[in-house]
């Protein structure tokens, strides 16, 4: 007797063709993708990228120009407050009230979706432990770490209990270590099947966060697949950096040619792809080069989007 297969669950949001203009100017150009229960998907692109108004679009603040969305299977156009109701959404900017403290942030926040004032505080003691803040429940906002505040903007976010949680470069100007515990929270979060859609520029984030990615630039999707895919598919198992004395590397012309699969000529290094980083090391001094570092590591995400874009993120 032969099991049936599991039925293929429908996307939590499905997009075919979706663009946004403001006037002459295309800020997402006919773009396609899904984004499954569960998953945790990202956009990862530059700063005007068209990441953010994508995401708008995601949480019915601003409508599409053309194409096709479907959100938790309805249309942003006609279903928009229905939506929202089942969103939760973590803004680029921190958007909490400085007059309340950290606990009636949560609860007055639970209010607007029509939750009893009992139901809110409840959902409120446990968010503030899941985001480590319960010490400072009866804190104002203002003293807050931008960590915290960060961590409390999610917690504010949970409050609906949402079937997608939306994340807006969730750690843009926090400090490694707090950047590292708010990565924790939304990997538990990832854990009890919230689905997360995040944007970010950090290749770092995208790597750590993300089970499945797209890759914007200039308004357009140009690569889409999981981290590890992406690197597989368009980078080398190992890159080389090579930084040469002031005046050294404008003078090098082809006297790389050939070591590697594939170089990058950067403002300050030289980047060299290749299956074996000690093997091009090796055959660079050979040649007779003396770079003043050598670094030897494996591909990132930085080098996917140097290959597809011919730039870096913070170019």
């Amino acid at each position: 007797m032969t099991s049936n297969p599991a039925p293929v669950q429908a996307p939590l949001i499905a997009a075919r063709g979706l663009t946004k203009k403001f006037g002459s100017f295309t800020a997402v150009d006919a773009i396609d993708f899904d984004v499954a229960p569960g998953e945790s998907f990202g956009f990862l692109g530059p700063n005007g990228a068209g990441k953010t108004s994508t995401m708008r679009m995601i949480g019915c603040v601003s409508p599409i120009t053309a194409g096709e969305l479907r959100i938790l299977g309805l249309d942003p156009g006609h279903d928009g407050p229905r939506i929202r109701g089942r969103l939760g959404v973590v803004p680029q900017q921190d958007s909490l009230d400085t007059d309340l403290s950290v606990f009636d942030n949560l609860v007055i926040y639970g209010r607007y979706f029509g939750l009893s004032r009992a139901e809110c505080a409840r959902r409120a003691t446990e968010l503030l432990e899941f985001a480590q803040l319960s010490d400072r429940a009866k804190d104002m906002v203002e003293p807050l770490s931008g960590g915290m505040k960060r961590r409390l903007t999610i917690a504010r976010a949970l409050v609906n209990e949402p079937s997608i949680l939306l994340l807006d470069e969730p750690t843009t100007g926090l400090d490694p270590q707090a950047r590292h515990l708010l990565w924790d929270r939304l990997y538990r979060l990832k854990q009890r099947g919230v689905t997360l859609v995040l944007t970010t520029h950090y290749m770092d984030e995208a790597e750590q966060l993300c089970d499945r990615l797209v890759v914007m630039d200039k308004a357009k999707i140009v690569a889409e697949g999981s981290p590890r895919e992406l690197i597989e598919r368009y980078s080398s198992r190992e890159v080389t950096e090579l930084r040469f004395p002031v005046g050294v590397q404008e003078e090098l012309g082809d006297k790389l040619d050939g070591i590697g699969d594939r170089l990058d000529h950067l403002p300050d290094r030289v980047l060299v792809y290749s299956e074996d980083g000690e093997a091009v090391s090796v055959a660079v001094h050979e040649r007779g080069l003396r770079p003043e570092t050598v670094l030897v590591r494996r591909s990132s995400l930085e080098d996917v989007f140097l290959r597809l874009t011919g730039r870096t993120l913070v170019d």
